[in-house]
C-alpha cells in the first residue's frame, strides 16, 4: 500500500526539483489538495518530536527538524501525500483476559488505578481500545464458559456472567472510568462444550444445531455486560477460525460455511431481534486466510450484517488487508492480536512448541513499531496487541503441556517483587497512541529506503503526525518531503521518532 516504484519516484523528485526551479518567488505550499485552494496555501507549523532507542523512551526531541522551503531534493526521499485520505483510526489497546484481570485485582487499588492510568489514562499512553473474552481463553485461570452444564441447555436457563463479576467487569469499569471513550469489543474462544463436537471446550467444532442457541448466547452476554455497566460495541464469532489448537487450549474450529451462516442466519438476526447495535467482525485470525474472507463478504446475506474483518500476525502478510479492502472498500480492517514475536505455540520436531530465538524482553520497540506501520498502511482502523498483563513467567496460561517460560504481556510483573517490566509495544505504542488520535485518518506516504518504515496521520484538528521507524544497526538519514518543503532528520539505529506539526 501507498509504495511506489523508485522509477515513479525519481518522476515525482523530478517534478518538484522543477517547480522549485521555475521561480523562486512562487509561494511554498504545505500540500496540493486538489479540492482546498485554503489548504494549498497553508505552510507547515513549527514540528515537535519525540523518540524511542537504547537511551531514550518516547523523550522529546530537544531539537526537532523544520519544514523549509524545497531544495536539494533526494530520489530516495518520503513524500507526504495528504490529498490521499486513506482509513479513519479507532484506536490503540490490549486485551483485558482473566489472566490480566486477575493479576491486577492482585494489586492494592491505588497501584491497579495507577497502572490503567498509566496506559489508558490522557497523560498516559492513550489507549482507547481493549479486547474481552466472552469466558475462558487460553490466558485464564480457569476454563470456563458462560453456560457449563453436562446436558445440553439450548433454552441458556443456566447462563451466568458470575466468573467475570469477581475482576474482569471491575477492571473495565474501572478503565472505563479513566477512559469513557474506551471501545469494547469481544471474542469466543470457545462455547459450551454441549455446543461442540466432542462435548469439550477443548479443540473440535461447533455443531450446527446450536447455531440459534450459540446465538443467543452472545445476545445475553452483550445484554449482562451491558447491565453490569460494561459496553461492548463489536463482537468476532470466533478467535482463529481456522483451528482448534489441537485441544491443547479452549478453541473452535469453524468452516467457513458454518462461519457463513451463522452470521448471515443466526447472529446477526439475533442482534438485530435484540435490538443491539454490536457490530460483527469475522475471522479474528491470520493473514494468511485473507481468501476465505473474500469469499465470506461475496455472500450478501453475510456481508449484510458484517461491519468488517479481524486480523492476527501469525501467518500471512499484512498486504492481506488491503486486497480484502481493494476487493470491499465498504468493509473495515482491525487488527485484534499478534505482531512480534511469532506465537510460540504449534507442533514441531522437537514436540508441541516451535522454537524462536526472542529478543531480550523490552527491546524490540523497533520491530513493533515496523508492524504497527505496516498494519496501519494496509487499512488497519485499530492496533490490539494481546494480554494488558502477564507475569515473569508468562502466566496464569491454561494451556496442556504449558509453553515455555518467558515474559510476556505488554507489561510484565514479578510474582514475588511485584516489580513491573514493559515489553518492546508498551515502548512503541506511544509513538502512535499519544499522537494519532481517534477519527483521525491515515494518509498516503510514498518512498522506499532500506530499513526504514513511515506512516502518516492528519488528526481530527487538522495537526499531522509521522513516525519514522529505523531497523537498522547504523544512523540513517532521511528527507520527507510535503507539497514544496522538505525536512532533513537523522533517524539513530533502532530507532522510533515521531513528528508532529
Amino acid at each position: 500500500m501507498y509504495q511506489t516504484s523508485r522509477r515513479d519516484f525519481l518522476k515525482i523528485a523530478a517534478s518538484l526539483s522543477a517547480a522549485v526551479a521555475a521561480s523562486s518567488t512562487a509561494p511554498v505550499y504545505a500540500d496540493s489538495r486538489a479540492d482546498s485552494k485554503a489548504d494549498s496555501e497553508e505552510v507547515p507549523g513549527t514540528v515537535r518530536g519525540w523518540r524511542t532507542n537504547s537511551n531514550e523512551k518516547f523523550q522529546p526531541l530537544q531539537a526537532p527538524p523544520q519544514w523549509e522551503g524545497g531544495k536539494d531534493l533526494s530520489p530516495l526521499a518520503i513524500v507526504l501525500e495528504p490529498d490521499t485520505v486513506c482509513q479513519e483510526i479507532l484506536g490503540f489497546g490490549g486485551a483485558f483476559t482473566d489472566a490480566s484481570c486477575y493479576l491486577l485485582h492482585q494489586m492494592p487499588p491505588d497501584a491497579r488505578h495507577a497502572f490503567l492510568s498509566d496506559l489508558y489514562g490522557s497523560s498516559g499512553l492513550r489507549l482507547s481500545v481493549g479486547r474481552t473474552c466472552i469466558g475462558t481463553s487460553d490466558y485464564s485461570t480457569k476454563m470456563y464458559s458462560y453456560d457449563d452444564t453436562p446436558e445440553p441447555d439450548p433454552d441458556l436457563t443456566h447462563f451466568s456472567i458470575d466468573q467475570d463479576r469477581a475482576w474482569i467487569i471491575p477492571t473495565l469499569r474501572e478503565a472505563q472510568e479513566i477512559n469513557p471513550d474506551l471501545y469494547l469489543f469481544s471474542c469466543v474462544w470457545s462455547p459450551p462444550g454441549w455446543m461442540k463436537s466432542g462435548g469439550s471446550m477443548l479443540g473440535g467444532c461447533m455443531k450446527e444445531r446450536w447455531f440459534a442457541a450459540h446465538a443467543q448466547y452472545f445476545v445475553k452476554f452483550l445484554q449482562a455486560y451491558a447491565d453490569a455497566g460494561v459496553k461492548v460495541k463489536a463482537v468476532t464469532v470466533n478467535n482463529e477460525v481456522d483451528t482448534d489448537q489441537d485441544g491443547h487450549f479452549p478453541a473452535t474450529l469453524w468452516a467457513q460455511q458454518h462461519e457463513m451462516v451463522f452470521v448471515a442466519f443466526n447472529l446477526g438476526p439475533a442482534l438485530e431481534k435484540a435490538s443491539l447495535d454490536t457490530k460483527i467482525w469475522i475471522l479474528d485470525h491470520n493473514y494468511n486466510l485473507w481468501g476465505r474472507v473474500v469469499d465470506e463478504l461475496s455472500k450478501p446475506e453475510v456481508a449484510k450484517y458484517v461491519d468488517g474483518v479481524a486480523w492476527h500476525s501469525y501467518a500471512g502478510t499484512p498486504d492481506a488487508m488491503t486486497r480484502v479492502h481493494d476487493t470491499f472498500p465498504d468493509k473495515h480492517m482491525y487488527f485484534t492480536e499478534g505482531g512480534p514475536p511469532a506465537n510460540l505455540f504449534g507442533p514441531s520436531e522437537q514436540g508441541p512448541h516451535r522454537h524462536f530465538d526472542f529478543p531480550p524482553y523490552g527491546s524490540d520497540w523497533a520491530r513493533w513499531s515496523k508492524s504497527f506501520t505496516e498494519m496501519l498502511r494496509n487499512w488497519s482502523r485499530c492496533i490490539c496487541v494481546w494480554n494488558l498483563l502477564l507475569d515473569e513467567n508468562g502466566r496464569p496460561d491454561i494451556t496442556n503441556p504449558p509453553r515455555p517460560l518467558r515474559r510476556g504481556g505488554l507489561v510484565s510483573i514479578d510474582s514475588k517483587s511485584k516489580e513491573l517490566s514493559y515489553s518492546g509495544n508498551y515502548y512503541a505504542f506511544p509513538h502512535y497512541s499519544k499522537l494519532i488520535e481517534r477519527g483521525a485518518h491515515v494518509f498516503a506516504s510514498s518512498g522506499v529506503i532500506p530499513g526504514i518504515d513511515h506512516v502518516a496521520a492528519e488528526n481530527p484538528d487538522k495537526s499531522r503526525v509521522l513516525v519514522l521507524t529505523n531497523s537498522n544497526g547504523a544512523e540513517q538519514p532521511v528527507q520527507c518531503i510535503l507539497g514544496a518543503h522538505t525536512l532533513n532528520a537523522v533517524l539513530p539505529p533502532d530507532s522510533i521518532t515521531s513528528l508532529a506539526w
